[in-house]
């Protein structure tokens, strides 16, 4: 995955009195000004999980560029691909229907019978944004105190090391799963509706480790959950203990990057304003703060390398799909 490289500060693509006159760019279908009305994002989770902590940050911020209120609508559900839904089937392709786009949207196509979308074709990509750190946690107590330890505990009792993850065929899935193979394991996966819901299972005992984002981050620090691995590029300064899957000798970085796109044949020009106000928020210390608070590492692609980064990205979790054979109908 290549490495997000930004300057910490947006530079916006409109002129100097645009806060005077915050109509920034000509819209499509014969409209004035883009945006001269409230723009609607999709956030395909309930609220309170981190990625809807950021995209509500995101969208405060981008209002005060765009001159208009973005308004949040969450649509959870289908496991986060209502947004991408509704964008192929109802949303006019004017600016003002907007969706998170994440890696389950992207494979979704290849992982049931009748593909939905085609990811590159279907979309108009606008911003990637910032991705989750992920890691194994395991309760603070057990037998595992480290990944070494998760290994040999699988390798000596076949079948009953158990992991949970926020779902199937999501990104830490199949990191798992691809972890699994490369080491020939037989471990038991465990999916649950949320990555909370998972470390709460470890917690608990009802399961032995968990495979996802940060919402471990607490019980780790509250002593009841143990780290002993993330799968950022570096360390975790929250966490500098806990080794990356690199150091293990895993040629592996994931963050499961996600960004933002709308429905297929979008103005260029709108796309523009869209891109700049969005990265200006993205870049702004408010922004920056929360995705500090859930360990979210910046993964920022501005609009022709973030189509890119989806058509590499469709192509490597086709790849994947027909490895694993998954399929989810």
């Amino acid at each position: 995955m290549p490495p997000a490289g930004t300057h910490r500060r947006a530079v916006l693509a409109v002129a100097a009195g645009a806060l005077a006159a915050p109509a920034l760019a000509p819209a499509a279908f014969g409209q004035g000004k883009f945006p001269d009305r409230p723009i609607r994002l999709i956030v395909p989770w309930p609220p309170g999980g981190s990625a809807d902590a950021q995209l509500r940050s995101l969208a405060e911020l981008s209002s005060k560029t765009l001159g208009q209120p973005v308004l949040v609508e969450n649509r959870p559900g289908a496991s986060g691909t209502l947004g991408a839904q509704f964008l192929t089937s109802q949303a006019k392709p004017d600016g003002y229907t907007l969706a998170q786009m994440h890696m389950s949207i992207v494979r979704r196509p290849y992982i049931v019978r009748t593909p939905p979308w085609d990811v590159n074709a279907d979309f108009t990509h606008i911003i990637g944004l910032c991705g989750w750190m992920f890691g194994i946690v395991v309760k603070a107590d057990g037998p595992i105190r480290s990944f070494a330890d998760f290994l040999a505990y699988a390798r000596a009792n076949p079948g009953r090391l158990t992991y949970a993850t926020s779902g199937i065929a999501t990104t830490n899935h199949l990191a798992m799963e691809e972890l699994a193979a490369r080491e020939k394991l037989d471990i038991v996966h465990v999916p649950y509706r949320a990555s909370n819901e998972a470390a709460i299972a470890v917690a608990s005992g009802e399961v032995m480790s968990v495979a996802d984002s940060s919402a471990w981050a607490p019980l780790v620090e509250g002593g009841q959950l143990r780290l002993i691995c993330v799968w950022t590029a570096q360390r975790s300064p929250r966490f500098p203990d806990a080794p990356t899957l690199k150091e293990l000798g895993y040629d592996m970085v994931i963050t499961s990057p996600y960004g933002l796109s709308g429905p297929k044949g979008m103005d260029p020009g709108v796309v523009r304003v869209l891109h700049d106000a969005f990265k200006a928020a993205l870049m702004d210390p408010a922004n920056a703060n929360v995705r500090g608070q859930f360990d979210m590492p910046l993964e920022y692609y501005p609009t022709d390398e973030y189509r890119q980064f989806i058509a590499r990205r469709a192509e490597y979790e086709q790849a994947m799909a027909k490895k694993l054979n998954l399929r989810i109908d």
